[in-house]
This record gives C-alpha cells, sequence and structure tokens, in this order.
C-alpha cells in the first residue's frame, strides 16, 4: 500500500450529529478525529480534507490524501463550502470551521494530492465510520 492518508466523514441525519477523521494508509491508525458537532456529511467530508492538509503542513509531511467525497474535493479545489445550512445556535460551530478552513485554504499554498477513493473497485475507504 502506497503512503498516504485516507479521510472520511459522517453525519446522522441532515443536519445532525457530523464527525470525521483521517486514517494513515498502510496501518490503519487514527491519525486524527473530531466531532461530533451539529452539521452536515459534506461539511465533515470538506473539514476533513483540510484538516489533513493542516496537520501535514504543521509535521512538514506531505502525501497523498483520499476522499470518497466529489462535493468536499471541489470545495477544496474551489476555496469555498457550498453549504445552504444556515446558522443558529446548533450550527454556530461547524459553521465558524468552515468559514475557518476556507481562509486557510486562501492563505495557504499546497501541492500534495487529494486523490478520489474508488469505492466500487477498492471497497470502503479506511477512515469510513461504518454507519451505512
Amino acid at each position: 500500500m502506497e503512503e498516504a492518508l485516507c479521510v472520511d466523514g459522517a453525519c446522522s441525519g441532515n443536519p445532525g450529529p457530523m464527525e470525521y477523521r483521517g486514517v494513515h494508509l498502510p496501518s490503519g491508525k487514527e491519525v486524527f478525529r473530531f466531532g461530533p458537532i451539529t452539521g452536515t456529511n459534506n461539511i465533515g467530508e470538506f473539514l476533513a480534507i483540510v484538516h489533513a492538509l493542516a496537520l501535514m503542513e504543521q509535521k512538514g509531511v506531505s502525501m497523498p490524501i483520499y476522499s470518497d467525497s466529489v462535493s468536499g474535493q471541489a470545495w477544496v479545489r474551489n476555496m469555498k463550502a457550498k453549504t445552504t445550512l444556515e446558522r443558529n445556535e446548533q450550527t454556530a460551530q461547524a459553521l465558524d470551521l468552515v468559514a475557518r478552513a476556507e481562509k486557510w485554504l486562501r492563505t495557504h499554498t499546497f501541492r500534495v494530492p487529494i486523490l478520489k477513493w474508488n469505492t466500487t473497485e477498492w471497497g470502503e475507504i479506511p477512515a469510513d465510520f461504518g454507519r451505512k
């Protein structure tokens, strides 16, 4: 297995309790985990990718990031989360994290490949929460 980090988000409901994590592909070791807080699945997927990018920059390492989320990857490419989640007392923390992640993307340069996990051929991404 190649040296890579797999990320995934999970949410029960929309919105609902949301969390995300990153898993080192060769070892299967969980590298980071956040949540649950009230959010959406797409927000969790987006934040997981940005968390992985920021962590790698902080640690001075570089490896591909795999995500099974087309939306999360597009939001990172566009440096803008296209969420329609309404701000209220329960969702404020997630939306504040989205704003922080968008700012991080605009103010940092990264050259880490963000790749689509091929679930059909490879099975569930190792960071999956197993709630399907």
